[in-house]
């Protein structure tokens, strides 16, 4: 048994997870590799053309393994938190890919509800018999998974900077250097450092949503607003960019509630899709990190804080 992971969508958050449980169980597996232009093709030739980005992606991935594995991890993730969904088109992840892609080997049929202890249990078990394992091995091969992803924090929190900015967005946008075309290394090369929301309290973030008049229904978009309120009050960055989706409904509300917080605070939101040009991206970019180090030399006045 060779099991396919796509590297695309939640990978970058469970990755790991998936990786270490199956290691503990001796079950081989391949990723597909890191998003590339062959693979965006892929996706974009294969998938309905109103999906994002993202989900392309996550096509041109399964595309790329379908023919070298005997079982696809491309698992229908529903909630992560009681009361927050995930993206439609996550919880139907699995029939999108059936309907779009022939010649498919085996998917999860079972969907994720990662609600609690026991859901998540009770997912990877029924994961672990499917590849005829026992129940007590399945248990501790979760357990030993779980520990190792406690160990492991995603993002960045770069103080080796003269400036910071917070990068925002879901995590497959910001994480895919391909798909957002390293948006982070070029900040970089600006003389600017980025932190990312894994390193924000979460605690602090869910009081800054608490706030709201009415809970956003979608868990990153509370987490991306969260991080955002948490690090413009306590005065950590110099500024945020997010990485949208085009045609992303939750980020377009996010960015909104993120807007109508932070005030005339330097804000820009990157657009990206299929067609989105490394030579606008890097232009925009360029003029927003300028205009924060003007901004900070002459103590934020006088300066459009929106890129």
């Amino acid at each position: 048994m060779l099991v396919g992971i796509p590297q695309g969508l939640l990978y970058w958050n469970y990755g790991d997870i998936i990786k270490s449980f199956l290691n503990e169980l001796h079950i081989e597996f391949i990723e597909s590799p890191r998003t590339n232009r062959n693979i965006l093709d892929k996706g974009v030739n294969c998938c309905v053309d109103d999906a994002c980005l993202p989900v392309k992606i996550f096509h041109g991935h399964v595309d790329w393994l379908k023919d070298k594995c005997d079982f696809i991890m491309a698992p229908r993730v529903m909630q992560l938190k009681k009361g927050e969904f995930i993206c439609p088109k996550f919880c139907g992840i699995t029939e999108m890919i059936k309907n779009s892609i022939d010649g498919l080997p085996p998917l999860p049929e079972e969907p994720l509800y990662a609600l609690s202890e026991k859901q998540r249990h009770q997912w990877f078990l029924y994961i672990g018999e499917l590849f005829g394992q026992k129940r007590k091995k399945i248990y501790e091969a979760y357990l030993k998974a779980m520990e190792e992803n406690g160990r492991h924090i995603l993002g960045f929190n770069e103080d080796n900077y003269e400036h910071k900015i917070a990068l925002l967005g879901h995590p497959y946008n910001i994480y895919d250097t391909y798909c957002n075309m390293d948006v982070k290394k070029k900040f970089n090369k600006q003389g600017i450092g980025v932190i990312t929301e894994d390193y924000v309290d979460s605690n602090l973030v869910d009081r800054e949503v608490d706030r709201l008049f009415k809970k956003p229904f979608w868990t990153f978009a509370r987490k991306n607003f969260g991080t955002a309120a948490v690090l413009y009050k306590q005065k950590q960055v110099d500024g945020f960019v997010y990485v949208s989706s085009f045609a992303c409904g939750i980020d377009s509300v996010v960015i909104e509630l993120v807007k109508e917080v932070i005030g005339t605070f330097p804000f820009m939101t990157l657009k990206i899709d299929e067609h989105t040009g490394e030579a606008g991206i890097n232009t925009r970019i360029e003029a927003f990190s300028d205009m924060l180090k003007r901004r900070s030399a002459n103590n934020g006045h006088k300066l459009s804080a929106f890129g």
